[in-house]
């Protein structure tokens, strides 16, 4: 039987920009940009009091909370505290997954410490994080990955909360549908549409049915509910793709600004590359128009993608197929996936497959 513990930073860019800025502690924070096209990427408990959530756009948390202070994002600062708080997980164990900056899977079921208490280790990195950082996590200790991330939310913030393995059924039936991870409103509203609300509810149906429902995330509730998650925390999580996006304060429906954005994106995106060691061979262009109507281009190449020329020379082919003549764009994404070992090839004359 595993030991599994989901540690979760408390608002943790607002935290952090609240620990470094004693005029905002205990004020509505956003970290993120007021323009009109502004998002807002955190936001401290005392601005969730009034309904701001991370990825609301910034007029309408302002509308909900008029005394809403934003703060410019400071990444470089989050990575570092990040980083710091890694290090302590690593102290107990090497089955560390991270799943951002700020949460994380650990598998203590056997740990440097020998400590045969998962709940003692989650209380003593709670502890470790503060004194170090001087920032909250919570912490939810079960037997499986979705059991801790259920219990890591449950008493948010500072809080640490154990699903024992007899009483997670229990547990799980009385949750709202909201409440369970990987159910987000979409799921959840068609949930609602078939009269499941709750965990009991959601328990009643068949896995045949679920699946029907729901495809392959309908084996996972049907397993989920009863408590039962197999997956290992894995320790490397394997990069699969990079990307990058931007959103543009006013719609763009000129190619050649577009076609100048598309290529800050390649040089940002190909920083990374180089910084990942991540080489793969299929680029893709994302545009989001003003209608919110989102389609993708891809191309695939027969190499790897190793140098800035290749890289930019296929996103802009890729670009010339777009069409912005009957919608400005209002979002624009490069990326690059489909990593590959095999050796490299000599260059050949592009050809798009577009869909």
């Amino acid at each position: 039987m595993r030991k599994i513990i989901h540690i979760d930073m408390d608002a943790f860019y607002a935290s952090v920009e609240q620990r470094d800025h004693e005029e905002l502690r205990g004020k509505p924070v956003a970290v993120g940009y007021s323009e009109a096209r502004g998002v807002v990427a955190a936001a401290s408990y005392e601005a969730r009091r009034y309904g701001v959530r991370s990825a609301m756009p910034s007029l309408t948390a302002k509308s909900k909370c008029p005394s809403l202070i934003f703060v410019s994002p400071r990444f470089d600062v989050y990575h570092e505290e990040s980083r710091r708080i890694r290090e302590i997980f690593y102290e107990y164990t090497n089955l560390v997954e991270p799943l951002s900056l700020d949460e994380a899977f650990l598998d203590v079921t056997e740990n440097h410490k020998k400590n045969p208490s998962a709940t003692l280790i989650a209380r003593e990195i709670k502890r470790r994080i503060y004194e170090t950082t001087g920032l909250r996590a919570s912490a939810g200790v079960s037997v499986n990955k979705f059991l801790a991330k259920i219990a890591s939310d449950y008493k948010k913030p500072d809080g640490l909360f154990v699903i024992l393995p007899e009483e997670a059924e229990k547990f799980v039936e009385g949750l709202k549908i909201e409440q369970f991870f990987g159910v987000g409103k979409v799921t959840a509203r068609k949930m609602h549409e078939h009269g499941i609300y709750t965990g009991l509810d959601l328990k009643k149906r068949s896995e045949q049915e679920l699946v029907h429902l729901f495809g392959k995330a309908g084996r996972s509730f049907f397993l989920n509910v009863r408590g039962i998650d197999d997956r290992e925390v894995e320790a490397e999580r394997v990069v699969k793709s990079i990307s990058n996006e931007t959103t543009f304060l006013k719609d763009k429906d000129n190619m050649i600004l577009l076609t100048v954005e598309l290529y800050h994106l390649a040089k940002e995106v190909m920083e990374r590359i180089e910084k990942e060691n991540f080489y793969g061979r299929t680029v893709t262009v994302k545009v989001k128009y003003a209608d919110f109507r989102i389609i993708t281009r891809s191309r695939t190449l027969p190499c790897k993608i190793t140098g800035f020329d290749m890289f930019w020379h296929t996103a802009r082919e890729i670009m010339k197929q777009v069409d912005v003549s009957a919608q400005p764009v209002r979002l624009l994404g490069l990326g690059i996936s489909n990593a590959t070992d095999e050796p490299e090839q000599k260059p050949v004359q592009l050809e798009l497959d577009l869909f």
